[in-house]
């Protein structure tokens, strides 16, 4: 791990569809300088690509007589190739599949950056300053629009043969069910995502579900907060996506048997509407799972911990401020 001084920093960038996100972060995860645009996705990559540049060399710029730059890190939605620097698959960065980004962007601000997958990102902030703080390894998923993932193992993120580790949001839960986008049937990312919640609630709405289809603009939030009312069928919803991680986090702990696992991703914020059920499953599939309490810290010392994020949308940044002193 590189060495700090008072006067060093890192660069994290975190590009969302919606936000792209720029910081310099010192040695204790201090956010010394940060900025935040709308990401121009409607302009194109390149447009993209510019503003992510030149909110870096502004943060670099201010900084350049106090403060030594240690490295950039970006987290980026999609796929990566680590290796070739290129985003493989990107839903939701049109134009960047198979792109050389790390390539670009390195020209454009001579100097070398880490590329790496947003998920994994939050995985790693999380590991240094929220949940994590006090293990050496960990896995993490994180609900949004899809189900994204990582793990990190003695502190560091594991990528697995080829980078792909940490996918979880295509394990298999129901083997003949909901086509997924990844050419597989029944993945955890069609129960337990936002857009999940979403398809699930038009589904239990066309069956004659009167309170989830009297709401006008449907989304996961509104379906939650359907939920909280003490809605049933909304409820189901939720159980639905509880039932779906708790398959999942089953696996991962006998499989793994790591101390924690963390849930993040702005789906998390339904908590206590598929806790219940993820839990339930996770004590009748698991062969090594020890209880936890309802807000999921241990009962006793030692034991598996299955518990909530800590750091919200500003895990992506910290994390890629973290992947260039790692």
């Amino acid at each position: 791990m590189a060495n700090f001084s008072m006067a060093n920093y890192t660069i994290g960038v975190d590009l969302g569809g919606t936000n792209l996100r720029v910081a310099a972060v010192d040695e204790h995860g201090l956010v010394i300088e940060r900025m935040s645009l709308s990401t121009q996705l409607s302009l194109g990559r390149d447009r993209v690509i510019d503003d992510m540049c030149a909110g870096i060399q502004r943060l670099t710029q201010k900084l350049a007589a106090s403060s030594k730059l240690l490295g950039i890190g970006i987290g980026v939605p999609g796929i990566i190739d680590m290796a070739a620097g290129t985003v493989r698959e990107a839903a939701n960065l049109p134009g960047w599949a198979g792109f050389p980004v790390r390539a670009e962007i390195e020209r454009r601000l001579r100097t070398k950056i880490i590329l790496e997958n947003d998920a994994r990102v939050a995985t790693l902030g999380e590991k240094w300053l929220g949940a994590g703080r006090a293990v050496d390894d960990m896995a993490m998923l994180t609900l949004g629009t899809g189900v994204g993932g990582g793990l990190v193992l003695g502190g560091k993120i594991w990528y697995g043969m080829n980078g792909m580790a940490g996918e979880f949001g295509h394990f298999t839960v129901e083997p003949e069910g909901h086509p997924c986008g990844c050419g597989s049937r029944g993945c955890l990312e069609q129960y337990a995502s936002a857009t999940a919640v979403v398809r699930m609630a038009r589904e239990v709405a066309s069956g004659g579900a009167t309170g989830v289809a009297g709401i006008s603009e449907l989304s996961s939030k509104a379906v939650y907060e359907l939920a909280k009312q003490g809605d049933p069928d909304a409820q189901r919803v939720f159980a639905k996506m509880g039932w779906a991680l708790g398959i999942v986090l089953a696996d991962l702990v006998n499989g793994l048997n790591l101390p924690m696992y963390v849930i993040g991703g702005g789906a998390e914020s339904a908590w206590d509407a598929f806790a219940p059920s993820m839990f339930e499953e996770l004590q009748a599939r698991s062969v090594v799972y020890a209880a936890t309490n309802p807000d999921g810290t241990p009962t006793a010392a030692g034991k598996t911990i299955i518990t909530r994020a800590m750091l919200g949308s500003g895990a992506g940044l910290l994390g890629a401020a973290r992947l260039p002193v790692i």
